[in-house]
């Protein structure tokens, strides 16, 4: 064989060699990217449960999910309602409301002589039942705050007075003053006997926070529009225009009579 022939055949030796090596190197970096591909999609899919599960956490604690917990004494179905009045009263005033509400707050500065009036002389009983409707209209969390601090003055047996004092200093509707727990507790002041640790306590830590949600679930599936809703015997006054307190009192005063 010749001289030429040989080397011909050592240079096509050596590039079929190279051209292994070459082969086997883009191998292994092909091998090396799906391995660092395989590491950054793990990474990145654990990052986006990290943040799912960190919102998870947001909302619900936004949402004051946890058990709920109804004041003491509440009445009617899921014990939605804080009765005021005896149970024995012939008559049944239904109030849906909510602290922030103005009409809420004029409703209950034209009434609140005769409902007082009638419900101490033991012939109406006025169940109350808290939402948290301007939250949602205005945002902000001094509806459900609000009516969580009043559920804990019911646990304290003064939900009549305190309910009185929150109307009496509701802030603008716009201003969200109640979501304040320090200004809550404030106004407790005004109720004797109402402010103690127990009841700071309660109203800092939001106890009846899941159960002012249900009442307000209760009221969005019941489909009664706004507040305040007022219903004597399931009808709805509020809507009446030719209803007064002197009116409402002369019902209440038949029904006593029978």
């Amino acid at each position: 064989m010749s001289e030429k022939n040989r080397d011909g055949k050592r240079t096509a030796r050596q590039r079929i060699a190279a051209e292994r090596e070459k082969q086997k190197s883009a191998e292994r970096r092909r091998r090396a990217l799906i391995v660092g591909a395989s590491v950054v999609c793990v990474l990145g899919l654990a990052a986006v449960i990290g943040v799912i599960a960190a919102n998870a956490g947001k909302d619900k604690g936004s949402k004051n999910a946890g058990p709920v917990v109804a004041p003491s004494g509440a009445q009617g179905k899921d014990s939605l309602a804080i009765p005021v009045g005896k149970d024995g009263a012939k008559s049944t005033l239904t109030v849906w409301e909510d602290f922030r509400c103005p009409a809420c707050q004029a409703f209950e500065v034209r009434y609140r002589p005769v409902l007082h009036e009638l419900t101490d002389a033991g012939k109406l009983r006025v169940d109350y039942h808290l939402v948290r409707l301007i939250d949602g209209n205005l945002g902000g969390t001094g509806s459900l705050r609000a009516a969580n601090a009043a559920a804990c003055a019911q646990d304290a047996g003064k939900f009549r007075d305190y309910h009185d004092v929150l109307y009496a200093n509701q802030p603008e509707e716009t201003d969200d003053a109640f979501a304040s727990a320090d200004k809550l507790i404030q106004l407790a002041g005004k109720v004797k006997g109402l402010d103690t640790p127990a009841f700071r306590a309660c109203v800092k830590d939001g106890t009846h926070n899941s159960w002012v949600n249900r009442s307000h679930q209760a009221f969005e599936a019941a489909k009664l529009g706004g507040t305040p809703t007022v219903l004597f015997d399931g009808k709805n006054i509020y809507q009446d225009q030719s209803m007064t307190p002197e009116k409402l009192k002369q019902m209440v005063e038949d029904a006593d009579r029978g």
